[in-house]
């Protein structure tokens, strides 16, 4: 991690931070990698910004291809070091193309061969490169996913952004990570 943020340390955490930490660890997730130890210097945001992300990565209606495909898209989009290389294996594992992925990180538009993969890149990159959607885009979106699942998607690429935000902010990295698969 970054010397931007001071080492934490549990001996000295306040009740509140142990209080975010056990959950966390305890969740769906069962680890820190990420812009936990980033947030937990303000445990209130902390708390809630883990519990939207697990309703983000685990429970939007999207199948975990789509929401790492999207997660990705974020992470390419902010050239966040530490989301790619958590979510990368997480996405080739759901099953996203590994050519798509590569075009993703180089910043060249995949081709598709899924109508439901386009769809999500379209969606997510109308929305940061116009900062909205087009109506032929939201509409193929709510025609597939239901307006649900499109609310969620706009709550999972805004909650991705702010990880992406944080672990940029404070220079964080992934546990482990020794490769950068973007240039700074």
């Amino acid at each position: 991690m970054n010397k931007r943020l001071p080492d934490f340390q549990i001996a000295t955490a306040s009740d509140e931070q142990k209080a975010v930490l056990e959950d966390i660890l305890s969740g769906p997730r069962g680890n820190l990698n990420g812009p936990f130890l980033g947030w937990i210097f303000s445990p209130e945001l902390a708390q809630n910004a883990q519990k939207l992300g697990a309703f983000c990565r685990y429970n939007t209606g999207l199948p975990l291809r789509l929401s790492e495909l999207a997660i990705l898209v974020t992470a390419a989009r902010w050239r966040s070091q530490a989301e790619w290389h958590i979510h990368h294996p997480i996405a080739l594992e759901a099953g996203l193309p590994t050519d798509v992925a590569e075009g993703l990180r180089t910043g060249k538009t995949p081709s598709f061969a899924d109508a439901d993969d386009k769809i999500i890149f379209d969606f997510a990159t109308e929305l940061y490169d116009t900062k909205r959607v087009s109506d032929a885009t939201y509409d193929a979106a709510v025609a597939r996913f239901g307006l649900t699942v499109v609310v969620n998607l706009v709550g999972l690429l805004g909650y991705y952004a702010l990880v992406a935000m944080t672990l940029n902010t404070f220079g964080m990295r992934a546990e482990g990570q020794t490769e950068l698969p973007f240039a700074e």
